[in-house]
């Protein structure tokens, strides 16, 4: 996700540096015209706007607060806006959002919708926590990468709003291959259901934009062996820190077609 995201920046003509743990991705990235540093504690040094796009808490907490980190001295300071493009626990953004304000900076959770098509067509919805005057500096970069940027309110709420969509994804994504596992054991062309899907009161985004039927749609994970897209694993992670979400949640709330896809996309893993 980041890859694309990044190449998209460079696209529209900022100089753009970078850190990546994975040397084939900074291969590439160099490729495309950006700068590789050697740490994030480099790059936020570097750059008055810095975009993280992290797998979960650890490497969030890691890449802002660790030794070499971008909070750490010498990194972000007074004027630097930190978007952070991952998808965490609401909790999380808020200890970052916190740990860059006494630096003077301003921190603001951006987690996205779209999957890897929408990073690469910049087509991404960001979803963004934090102030008025954070949301509005960030928008400007985001509108780079994507094409809607919601404001859902303070530090965290933007995680909160992708967990929810994430959740909503999981469930229906499970239930689209399940429509179509039905349709081949009945004979029924898979193509023919998905039109009739994507026309009726079943459509959803795992049907008409990401179906995950082989056959069906070009450009897909589907129509590539699966390769290049949003990893099961990852869907895992998300439902976990939603239904951890609900249970932290007062009153504590149950979450059962959820728990069912969370099974689901275990065995799966």
């Amino acid at each position: 996700m980041g890859g694309p995201m990044a190449r998209n920046l460079l696209k529209a003509g900022n100089e753009v540096v970078a850190f990546d743990v994975s040397e084939a991705n900074l291969s590439a990235f160099t490729a495309a015209g950006g700068r590789s540093l050697a740490s994030p504690l480099e790059v936020a040094a570097a750059a008055k706007t810095v975009v993280t796009m992290l797998p979960s808490n650890p490497h969030i907490r890691e890449v802002y607060l660790g030794s070499s980190g971008i909070l750490a001295d010498g990194g972000a300071s007074a004027g630097s806006l930190l978007i952070d493009c991952s998808t965490c626990e609401p909790s999380v953004s808020k200890e970052v959002a916190a740990a860059a304000s006494e630096r003077g900076a301003v921190a603001v959770d951006a987690p996205v919708s779209g999957g890897t098509i929408g990073a690469e067509q910049a087509t991404l919805t960001f979803m963004v926590g934090g102030s008025d005057s954070g949301f509005e500096a960030a928008k400007l970069i985001l509108e780079l990468m994507g094409k809607k940027v919601v404001h859902c309110g303070d530090a965290g709420m933007g995680q909160a709003a992708k967990l929810c969509n994430n959740l909503v994804l999981g469930i229906s994504m499970a239930a689209v291959c399940e429509g179509h596992a039905l349709a081949g054991r009945l004979g029924l062309d898979q193509k023919k259901l998905a039109d009739i899907l994507n026309t009726s009161s079943a459509r959803c985004w795992s049907s008409d934009t990401y179906n995950p039927c082989p056959g069906v749609m070009e450009g897909v994970p589907s129509a590539r062996g699966y390769t290049g897209g949003f990893g099961c694993d990852l869907m895992l992670k998300d439902l976990g820190l939603a239904h951890s979400a609900a249970f932290s949640s007062q009153p504590r709330l149950a979450l059962p077609m959820g728990g069912l896809a969370l099974q689901l996309y275990s065995q799966m893993s």
